[in-house]
């Protein structure tokens, strides 16, 4: 498959600088100007209607939960599919919320992903832009050498440049809470196990589970070591043979599994969602929390909205900022 397009520079947001008293006198000052600046957090997540207020909300629990927010930078793809004025009406939105953010905007193509993705075990599961994660190194200006990427269907209750700063070592890629009490068999079919040439991918391994809603990624090694076109070649074998049912995150657990860094799992209290298909409350991991994540099916936005929600969707209610009647149509 010939290289995804590329935007850049994109639409860069936050023209104006905020009053200097809102920044504490031990943070550098960044500007949306100054993306590539050696001082900023990175943080790169997907914007779309359907999702836009489940973004918002992350976007300020980022924010408000810093020690540095001027010293964030976003970085948003956006479906090249979507209509121009979605576009603009996706980015008016953001910078109308948050003025004087850091954030630039990029055009991901998402109809060039749709013929390699199979269909899951849930059509959300199979939205193009679920998989713009695996070409951030190809969205992202080269200056941009390790990024943070986040879930729209979260929040943060602790700062994110503790997230940013752990450390990767020279051979490590990737970083994330590792779940090893996971079955790790469940996330591929018996044809895969069945065939030693497959199942020889995790030799060596002590593969685990890992949610790749939140996962620290240092992009200049991704580039180097081509990760993309490792990804893609899973992606293009389970158009042949089905090997796996659960949407973007095998081709991820194929490539990286047991080569992660790890990330305390405070920073992603994952499954709050429910399952894939009923969506049902869930309770809170045992121990402290830094990051919230509505994973699988069950979405706060949707179940306040319905007058259903889950104790802990109160959880998230704080941080939203567009009510449903405000809400963009897909």
């Amino acid at each position: 498959m010939p290289p995804l397009p590329r935007r850049w520079p994109p639409f860069v947001g936050g023209s104006k600088k905020p009053p200097s008293s809102t920044t504490p006198p031990d943070c550098p000052s960044i500007t949306s100007l100054d993306i590539c600046s050696a001082g900023a957090v990175h943080v790169a997540m997907t914007l779309d209607a359907a999702y836009l207020r489940g973004s918002m909300a992350a976007i300020l629990s980022s924010l408000q939960h810093s020690s540095c927010p001027e010293n964030i930078c976003f970085h948003f793809a956006v479906a090249a599919s979507v209509a121009m004025a979605d576009h603009d009406r996706l980015r008016r939105t953001v910078a109308a919320s948050f003025p004087y953010l850091c954030f630039g905007v990029y055009t991901f193509d998402d109809m060039a992903v749709a013929g390699l993705i199979s269909t899951s075990i849930r059509s959300a599961l199979d939205r193009p832009l679920n998989y713009a994660r695996n070409y951030l190194a190809d969205l992202l200006p080269p200056c941009v050498r390790k990024v943070v990427y986040l879930d729209s269907d979260l929040v943060l209750v602790d700062d994110v440049a503790k997230l940013a700063a752990t450390p990767l070592d020279s051979d490590t890629v990737l970083a994330a809470p590792e779940y090893c009490n996971a079955n790790f068999t469940s996330y591929f079919t018996p044809t895969f196990w069945a065939n030693p040439s497959l199942s020889l991918a995790f030799e060596g391994r002590r593969a685990c589970y890992f949610n790749t809603g939140v996962m620290v990624i240092d992009l200049k090694k991704w580039r180097e070591g081509d990760y993309t076109t490792k990804i893609v070649e899973w992606m293009e074998l389970q158009k042949r043979m089905r090997i796996y049912e659960l949407g973007s995150l095998p081709p991820f657990l194929l490539v990286f599994a047991g080569r992660i860094a790890p990330v305390d799992h405070r920073w992603n209290q994952h499954g709050l969602g429910g399952d894939n298909l009923r969506g049902l409350c869930r309770d809170l991991h045992p121990g402290p929390v830094s990051l919230l994540h509505w994973s699988g099916k069950g979405k706060p936005w949707v179940r306040l909205d319905a007058s259903r929600p889950c104790p802990l969707d109160a959880l998230w209610a704080p941080y939203d900022l567009l009510e449903a009647r405000f809400a963009i149509e897909s």
